[in-house]
């Protein structure tokens, strides 16, 4: 068993964040939140629809139907010199929403500060139990569910809005994860947000696992929710992503990355390298128009392509390295 990192996790920001808010139709929910994402408005996506219940696995919301989106930025990101591009960036997206509501029905964004305490009771009214890969389930710690034989539930707490496996790539790497890993594997979860993959990954199994993201505020999330779970043994997370000098290194049985493909393929190489022998590459996060590109970048490092999962406008590639 390897200990889990002694290094205490920073105290709690009690920073302001900014909340982006609009209401639009079901069927644009992913468009909208991907256009969040482009502009790195997406430190949590929330989805939900009129009745509070989170959109993800196992609720369904006709294509028609209202829902809302949320998201943050971390208003301490905002210095004097990020402020102009902050407000570029907030007209684009403006912009872009004004010319899709000519042909869908889309709202006005909406930009709130909240208090960190305001975010995590948000989470409270969108978030109790819900599926996200085909055995692992994912509850709140204020939520109830009796697991099935078979069934692993994570607790999660969403505090910023980390994420709570609700996203079609998160499901997607969840199913490749249960599909992939073994007793006593090593497993590298590169982008950990929450800890959702982390935690899985530990739950089915592994022996080792590693998380790396380049948030602080998101590694302090995932340890705090490995030792909910009970896992912070064999769980170690750090803040840094894959590279030299970057907080793990070794080779990994299973390397898992759901992260959007700009942000993936320039670290094609240090995630071919962290692969053992005959190891296993999840790419989750990869938008559907960008799938050929990241596609090219990876069959590029001698990687072996395995296969495809798509949900939604979202995709999930399985790569192995040759033995």
């Amino acid at each position: 068993m390897v200990m889990a990192e002694t290094t205490e996790p920073a105290a709690p920001s009690t920073e302001p964040w900014l909340e982006l808010t609009l209401i639009c139709d079901a069927a644009e929910a992913e468009a909208v939140a991907e256009l969040f994402a482009s502009y790195d408005f997406n430190q949590g996506v929330v989805v939900a629809a009129a009745d509070g219940l989170a959109v993800g696995a196992g609720v369904v919301v006709a294509p028609q139907r209202p829902v809302t989106v949320r998201t943050l930025l971390a208003a301490a990101d905002v210095t004097p010199k990020r402020l102009r591009a902050l407000r570029d960036s907030l007209w684009l997206v403006r912009q872009k929403l004004w010319v899709w509501s000519q042909t869908r029905p889309i709202g006005e964004l909406q930009v709130v500060e909240r208090q960190p305490a305001d975010w995590t009771t948000a989470w409270h009214d969108d978030y109790d139990v819900h599926r996200v890969g085909y055995q692992v389930l994912v509850k709140a710690p204020w939520g109830d569910y009796a697991p099935l034989p078979g069934e692993i539930v994570l607790e999660l707490d969403p505090g910023r809005g980390f994420g709570n496996g609700d996203h079609p790539a998160t499901q997607l790497s969840m199913q490749a994860l249960e599909a992939t890993v073994t007793a006593g594997d090593r497993v590298l979860d590169v982008g950990v947000g929450g800890g959702t993959l982390t935690i899985a990954a530990a739950k089915l199994g592994a022996g080792q696992v590693d998380a790396v993201d380049i948030d602080p505020a998101a590694v302090q999330a995932a340890q705090e929710n490995a030792a909910r779970n009970g896992v912070a043994e064999i769980v170690r997370v750090a803040c840094g992503t894959v590279g030299a000098d970057e907080p793990f290194q070794g080779e990994y049985d299973v390397v898992v990355a759901n992260i959007t493909a700009p942000v993936v393929m320039p670290l094609a190489p240090w995630l071919t390298k962290a692969m053992a022998p005959g190891g296993t590459l999840i790419l989750g996060g990869v938008y559907h128009e960008t799938e050929a590109d990241v596609r090219a970048t990876f069959a590029g490092e001698g990687l072996a392509f395995v296969r495809r999962r798509q949900r939604d406008e979202w995709v999930a590639l399985l790569w192995r390295k040759p033995a």
